[in-house]
């Protein structure tokens, strides 16, 4: 997930069970409380946790809240998304290099797990971890030292790994495409956050939050919140926020109205739920629809969807958007 708590103003979080997830008083669902509960408990300990989860739910928060809820709270936090670069840069950035490890190689440069000494590293997106390095994590989270590429000198960091996927490993681990071993190691502790739509009664504290956190003075309307509760939410908290924020820069009042809400060409009707496309399909027209709206503005689109520009690329091979909207365009 790209910095979620960095845009939800989560970037230190108090260590009172209170606002375990950098958002205080807003959580009112018992989904999202018994998750702050297991979080409260687990952070204790140095076990290993994979949280799972959509994406947008708030993954990292919860990895960060364990972090500070823990003994190595004092000390680093480092993360990396798996997803976002090639895999030999997922390597030497894991694992660091000597000088002249490879082209390019002007310097020695620890890699995350010894920055992240004595403190947690967050892998987001593990799913996304090639085979040769699944078996190298693998060997870490054992407890074996490793070598920096190029290097002859043992390194063994003492880190506490956190990782998060929003794939279902155990399914990838059928299909042959991620490690049954590794999963076993990474979810000592499993925690899932849920979706958005199945704890809609966080979504009216979720919006006013969003609000005061822009400094914004406007008020949302009863049917306006209803539309909100209504909505699927398939982007989940990441595209709630999106939505409040901009509704109440482009609204004309001081009350956001139905009308004022970007959800008209979204709303997926609540008769024909049972009837839904998948979430990779939802995903893949909220993509077409912020192209869209931004004249195919890449960065632009990525700020409306609140990912990152690499993330917005990964996602546009995935589901072929380009080619999708040069069919539009000649046609």
């Amino acid at each position: 997930m790209d910095h979620l708590a960095g845009f939800l103003g989560a970037t230190s979080m108090s260590c009172s069970p209170g606002s375990i997830l950098g958002l205080p008083a807003v959580i009112h669902s018992a989904a999202m409380r018994r998750v702050m509960e297991m979080v409260k408990r687990v952070a204790q300990t140095d076990a290993s946790v994979l949280i799972t989860g959509e994406s947008g739910v708030g993954k990292e928060l919860v990895a960060r809240a364990l972090h500070e809820q823990s003994l190595r709270c004092n000390s680093p936090w480092v993360d990396l998304n798996c997803g976002a670069l090639p895999e030999h840069l997922v390597e030497s950035e894991l694992f660091g290099y000597e000088k002249g490890a490879f082209s390019g190689a002007m310097q020695t440069k620890q890699g995350l797990l010894e920055l992240a000494h004595p403190g947690t590293l967050f892998l987001d997106e593990i799913g996304d971890l090639d085979a040769r390095l699944q078996v190298k994590l693998l060997r870490v989270l054992d407890g074996a030292p490793y070598y920096r590429l190029g290097g002859l000198k043992k390194v063994s960091p003492d880190v506490r790994i956190v990782a998060a996927t929003n794939r279902d490993l155990e399914k990838d681990i059928e299909a042959g495409k991620f490690r049954s071993d590794l999963f076993h190691r990474l979810s000592q502790v499993h925690i899932h956050v849920p979706s958005l739509r199945d704890r809609t009664e966080d979504i009216p504290v979720l919006a006013e939050f969003f609000l005061r956190e822009q400094k914004h003075n406007a008020r949302i309307a009863p049917a306006a919140l209803q539309e909100l509760c209504h909505f699927p939410w398939p982007g989940n908290v990441r595209e709630l926020r999106n939505v409040v924020i901009r509704a109440a820069i482009m609204g004309s009042g001081d009350e956001i109205q139905p009308e004022d809400l970007p959800l008209g060409r979204q709303k997926i009707p609540l008769q024909s739920a049972s009837v839904v496309t998948s979430l990779d399909e939802m995903e893949r027209q909220m993509i077409f629809r912020a192209l869209d709206q931004t004249s195919g503005h890449h960065e632009k689109a990525a700020m409306v969807l609140g990912i990152s520009r690499r993330t917005l690329t990964r996602k546009l091979k995935k589901y072929e958007v380009a080619n999708a909207l040069e069919a539009v365009a000649a046609g």
